[in-house]
């Protein structure tokens, strides 16, 4: 419905600018909003390298944004997809390494990756995998890759490199005693799947101010980074409903997620401001999280905590340190 009544309702429409020259990686970028993100980006100009598990989502989305540009007259897109799974850290390290390495430069990253409100399980590396796609996989993906971003901060006439979140307004719904002290926690199988779901959200919001305050500062870096609200959006995410909650629940809860939810072109446009905009550098909007284009979110009193910043960045480094060695992060002024 809100589709629909998008003119009246809705976001804003996308922001756009020519990226020609420029590199942009999407975690997800395959499916749903991510997709929604890469089309945008490669009509746009950029270079474009998607991320997600299934080849064949790859395969697919690369044709459709092809086929797209060619019927609106434009370039054919650089895009490329590569193969990950987030919650396995070994292979996140593995691919977000050999990119650093091999890409000349990085001005955006976009981290769209996600496990909707589901059932507990453990991802591959051993841990819940919510908080192993949407929070851990992501926060290493951004050390493997931060260099690069510095580099290009420094190339000449490079806009600033900026890196943006899907967060979500379901930051709020993360349990209330959540305080990210031990892998006991984190694998708590009784923590219902919105829970669940909501404590990444609200990683998100304080791996942006922990970049923020622990690494862009200190490094006097010119890179900003950002975490968003989609709204409701209508993906193949909401399908996860009714495995979350079985039954009769699941089925309304789908139902009325998906009558209200905007469409992933709409869900796009908060990311592809924080992206893009002018107006986060004028309005010096580092750090924030945004819950439309140009609109600057209230985040949950947890999500400002100071010392849930400080637990969540050493719990993240600690738990992917045990999976991967301690090798497994490049330092952060490197």
């Amino acid at each position: 419905m809100q589709s629909i009544l998008h003119p009246i309702i809705g976001p804003p429409g996308p922001e756009k600018k020519d990226m020609s020259g420029q590199t942009a990686i999407i975690t997800g970028g395959a499916t749903g909003i991510g997709l929604a993100i890469a089309r945008a980006f490669s009509q746009y100009g950029a270079r474009v390298i998607m991320l997600n598990r299934k080849e064949d989502q790859g395969d697919r989305a690369i044709e459709d944004i092809k086929n797209e540009c060619k019927e609106k007259g434009l370039p054919v897109p650089d895009i490329n997809w590569r193969g990950v799974d987030l919650s396995d850290f070994k292979q996140t390290k593995e691919v977000f390494s050999a990119l650093a390495r091999e890409e000349a430069r990085l001005d955006i990253l976009v981290l769209s990756s996600g496990i909707n409100a589901n059932q507990f399980r453990l991802g591959a590396s051993g841990l819940d995998g919510h908080m192993s796609v949407n929070a851990f996989g992501h926060f290493l993906a951004i050390n493997q890759l931060y260099p690069l971003m510095r580099k290009t901060s420094k190339l000449a006439n490079a806009p600033a490199p900026r890196i943006v979140f899907e967060s979500s307004e379901m930051h709020r719904f993360a349990p209330s005693n959540v305080h990210f002290g031990s892998v006991e926690e984190i694998n708590d199988e009784t923590i219902d799947p919105t829970q669940l779901y909501g404590r990444t959200k609200l990683a998100m919001i304080l791996y942006t101010k922990g970049l923020l305050e622990k690494v862009i500062k200190p490094n006097n870096d010119n890179i900003y980074v950002l975490s968003v609200h989609p709204g409701a959006v209508n993906t193949e995410m909401q399908n996860q409903w009714t495995e979350a909650y079985p039954g009769v629940v699941g089925s309304a809860i789908k139902a009325v997620s998906v009558g209200f939810s905007r469409d992933p072109e709409q869900g796009s446009y908060s990311a592809l401001y924080a992206a893009l905009s002018d107006e986060v550098i004028e309005k010096n909007f580092n750090g924030y999280y945004l819950i439309d284009p140009g609109k600057e979110g209230k985040e949950s009193k947890q999500g400002s905590d100071k010392w849930l910043i400080a637990a969540l960045w050493d719990l993240s480094h600690r738990v992917i340190k045990e999976k991967v060695g301690q090798d497994a992060f490049v330092d952060w002024s490197s």
